[in-house]
């Protein structure tokens, strides 16, 4: 016999063995470029084929010589079979699992397909012991005696093994899944045969043995069937019993559900709730569902920032522990200095407002003490289109952007940036119309708010006011609209002049003045 054909009699493939290593070559350089995850799979069943290819050549030469019946030429066999059997197995397994398996959207758990591979490779090896005739049976009885006394000898190893395959045929965790065991929580990333990890908040990752995640108490966050994946979080502070628990709860709601926050849920909407009676302050907390279990500090903090915005705009502080004594000597003078100076500043805030123009220092001067401060935090609404707002806002410091809605669409356009000294309401303030256009905040805002009850008292002492503050919102109207239409100036006098006495009218009417 030629070379040839002794390296074909010790493959067991005979005349098909060319047909098989081309095909065996092909699929493995085919699944190298379609599978990157398992190219370091494909890469060492190539060099195992390799290996293999070497041992048949090893085979052919002895066999060659005569030597076909000594126990190097059979146990040479042996080994070339069994790496041969090996490389087929693991190429076979990527193209099964990762391909036709993958088409049909089927993706068994990992570690079935690591028990497939063992049983696979143990049969590989048997099959091969039989090819050169190898007293098989002897093996697996001798085997068992060798089971028993390796059982004993790792049952911890087998427990997690055992573990982490009822954890992936029960599913009851999954990759990807957040956990809390033993006050830790985390993603899970991986479920091996001995353990599980898991990589937590802090960069970190926490080896469980599966064994010790079988026995403990497991919480899955964020998991409920037939809803998506969020968990509830919590927000607590304290306000002062002086202070109505529903205008606290209204403030806090309102500011949470005005503007949608990163990683928090629109369904259920964020909440806050009175939870308790404490002895010098009532206890609340904010409850919203979290969508991102990676970001909890961070959206908490935002959260935390809202709250504190909106009580500052309706003066309400939080609680000041019972046990803290604060003494503070203040002198009456410079207190008086002091209110004295941020009226002046106030007024003179108004004073550069076209709007209030032609109100005396005094008028101007009664306006600013009726002034509340209304700080927002950056991405609040500041005021909502179509909503009825009797008042108008006053920027002293910070950013915000005007947006319009147009009839039928969902999304809004940017038309407008105001910043200091900036206002805008005037309208329903003056009129009681609804806002024609949403203010939102990009970055945190102090602002003044003057209410409807504060300015009668101006117009109900001078309403000749009226005249004046209808004029100039008529000839601002009429200037928008002359920039939109091109009007010539007879067009724009006639519009003016019935603007004019349109808006005198509602002022009027609005403030009940006598006409």
């Amino acid at each position: 016999m030629s070379f040839w054909q002794h390296l074909q009699q010790a493959s067991q493939l005979n005349g098909a063995f060319v047909w098989v290593t081309l095909l065996f070559l092909a699929v493995a350089f085919v699944l190298f470029a379609l599978l990157p995850r398992e190219r370091l799979r494909i890469r060492t069943a190539l060099l195992l084929f390799v290996l293999s290819f070497l041992g048949l050549v090893v085979a052919a030469i002895t066999a060659r010589r005569g030597n076909q019946d000594t126990s190097f030429y059979r146990w040479t066999v042996w080994a070339a079979l069994l790496l041969q059997g090996i490389s087929f197995v693991g190429v076979a397994s990527s193209f099964i699992f990762d391909i036709l398996l993958a088409a049909i959207r089927l993706r068994p758990p990992r570690i079935l397909r690591d028990l497939i591979l063992a049983f696979a490779y143990i049969v590989v090896g048997i099959t091969s012991l039989s090819i050169i005739k190898v007293d098989v049976t002897g093996i697996v009885a001798t085997s068992a005696v060798l089971t028993a006394v390796i059982g004993l000898s790792f049952q911890d190893t087998l427990g997690n093994m055992m573990g982490g395959m009822a954890l992936q045929m029960e599913r009851a965790i999954a990759v990807g899944d957040w956990i809390r065991i033993d006050e830790r929580e985390g993603l899970v990333k991986e479920i091996r045969w001995r353990h599980t990890s898991i990589e937590t908040r802090n960069w970190d990752t926490v080896i469980i043995p599966n064994s010790v995640l079988m026995k403990s108490q497991v919480l899955v966050l964020g998991r409920r069937s037939g809803s998506p994946r969020q968990h509830r979080q919590w927000v607590h502070f304290n306000v002062d019993f002086r202070y109505s628990p529903t205008d606290v709860i209204e403030a806090v709601q309102s500011a949470l559900r005005a503007e949608p926050i990163p990683n928090i849920a629109r369904t259920p909407q964020p909440d806050c709730i009175l939870l308790d009676f404490k002895e010098s302050y009532a206890h609340y907390a904010v409850r919203y569902w979290l969508t991102d279990l990676a970001a909890d500090d961070p959206t908490n903090s935002v959260v935390r920032t809202r709250i504190y915005f909106a009580l500052r705009r309706v003066d309400i502080p939080f609680s000041i522990p019972a046990h803290s004594i604060f003494v503070t000597e203040e002198d009456a003078n410079r207190q008086q200095r002091k209110s004295a100076q941020e009226l002046t500043d106030r007024s003179e805030a108004l004073s550069r407002l076209e709007l209030f123009a032609t109100l005396t220092d005094e008028e101007r001067r009664e306006l600013a003490a009726g002034l509340k401060y209304a700080p927002f935090v950056r991405g609040e609404a500041m005021t909502r289109q179509g909503a009825e707002a009797h008042w108008l806002y006053l920027i002293s410091k910070g950013d915000a952007e005007v947006r319009v809605t147009v009839d039928g669409s969902k999304s809004s356009e940017r038309v407008a940036t105001l910043t200091d000294g900036d206002f805008f309401g005037e309208m329903g303030l003056m009129t009681g119309a609804p806002r024609s256009a949403t203010v939102i905040a990009l970055t945190d805002i102090e602002c003044y708010r003057l209410d409807k009850e504060t300015f009668r008292a101006i117009l109900k002492s001078r309403p000749e006011i009226a005249e004046d503050i209808s004029s100039i919102l008529a000839r601002r109207r009429v200037e928008l609209e002359a920039t939109r239409e091109g009007l010539t100036d007879e067009t724009k006098k006639r519009r003016m002049r019935a603007h004019q006495s349109d808006l005198l009218q509602r002022i009027q009417n609005f403030f009940t003045l006598d006409k």
